[in-house]
């Protein structure tokens, strides 16, 4: 079993932009791949083109069929909420067993499975497990995808030492240009660096099609 859990310190960070660049690189090095993005929210199946699970399809080189919807994204809701809230509005909870049991399936299939989660690493999934329980189930490092933004040292920080207080590996941190007005990208990233002891990664914003085809290498990271 061997794959790559993608989380964050926030939400609307650029986790989806990662997870789709690794796909697309590790599939040009000649590297089989396979990813999930297990939970989504905010969509409907008449919504699904142009969400981060058909972002992540293209960057795998598939076409966003229902099947590869269901296989990709099978846990979805309507709200654009944390998962728990999300799931209650519909009156459900999300299942965390059936959760675990898709991902366990893919990791034990491919040679290679990313796994993208949703939101921060401590966002509530269902009654008090939180993303971090479902990463330390699957036994995955992870890669955090942070902003770039004033204060992401100390929300940077913060994440990591709560996830390795709970025994977590974080494999290395990917800074992902935030909007508006930004400390020195390189500054802040070498400060992450310096406190973190992690190799960290700069992700520009990228104004393209297709931007993951764009990015600078991350698979040094993995």
């Amino acid at each position: 079993m061997s794959g790559l859990f993608i989380t964050s310190s926030g939400t609307e960070i650029g986790k989806t932009l990662v997870t789709a660049t690794l796909c697309h690189q590790l599939r040009t090095a000649g590297r089989p791949v396979a990813a999930l993005k297990p939970i989504i929210s905010g969509v409907t199946d008449d919504t699904m083109e142009g969400s981060d699970t058909a972002v992540i399809a293209d960057g795998l080189g598939l076409e966003m069929t229902p099947e590869v919807v269901d296989q990709m994204s099978p846990f979805r809701y309507r709200a654009p909420l944390a998962p728990a809230m999300a799931a209650a509005l519909e009156g459900r909870t999300l299942d965390m067993d059936a959760l675990i049991k898709t991902c366990r399936a893919a990791l034990d299939h491919n040679p290679f499975t990313v796994i993208e989660g949703v939101g921060g690493s401590f966002v509530p999934l269902a009654g008090k497990t939180l993303v971090a329980d479902w990463i330390k189930a699957l036994e995955l490092p992870s890669l955090m995808v942070v902003g770039s933004y004033l204060g992401t040292i100390s929300h940077t920080l913060a994440t990591l030492e709560a996830m390795q207080g709970r025994g977590l590996v974080v494999r290395a941190i990917v800074m992902s240009e935030s909007t508006g007005d930004n400390p020195p990208l390189d500054a802040t990233a070498d400060e992450l660096r310096r406190l973190s002891g992690l190799s960290v990664a700069v992700m520009p914003r990228l104004d393209a099609v297709q931007p993951w085809r764009h990015a600078p290498n991350l698979l040094p990271l993995i």
